[in-house]
């Protein structure tokens, strides 16, 4: 259970972080806030997107979408709040705090989840898992100077 939470927080973050490896690469030697990183993807736009693919993903009724919105609204005050009053902290300093939310939020989210929607969801959860890998080692492969761990 606590693999597919880290999952779905992996993606509800990915969502509301996806500007941090480009902004870091742009600032190398000055390290942006959470805020910085996060103050451009973390809009009420990024809901409604967030909210449309969950709704294709899980196949979400009408009805769903009404009981998850709210649910993507408070997570996204939660992290909001969060930045408020830190905002000079980093990325690596909030995840935790982040991804507890996340977590939380997901929680919810399953809760509202018929047996088929759950099954949708763990696919959904592999699928951004194996793309969060790819994205991990693709820059560190080309911006590290060590080599990268082998495959076995």
């Amino acid at each position: 259970m606590r693999n597919r939470s880290f999952t779905f927080a992996s993606g509800v973050m990915l969502m509301l972080g996806m500007a941090g490896p480009a902004i870091a690469q742009d600032n190398a030697a000055q390290q942006p806030s959470a805020r910085q990183q996060l103050q451009n993807i973390h809009t009420p736009q990024s809901i409604d997107q967030e909210l449309a693919r969950l709704t294709k993903d899980l196949e979400l009724t009408p009805e769903q979408q009404q009981q998850v919105r709210p649910l993507l609204n408070e997570h996204h005050d939660k992290i909001q709040a969060l930045l408020d009053k830190n905002p000079n902290a980093s990325r690596q300093e909030l995840g935790p705090q982040i991804h507890a939310i996340s977590d939380e939020t997901h929680h919810k989210i399953h809760a509202l989840l018929t047996d088929h929607q759950k099954e949708l969801e763990k696919a959904m959860q592999q699928r951004e898992h194996h793309g969060e890998e790819n994205r991990r080692s693709a820059p560190s492969a080309a911006t590290s100077s060590e080599p990268s761990p082998s495959v076995s």
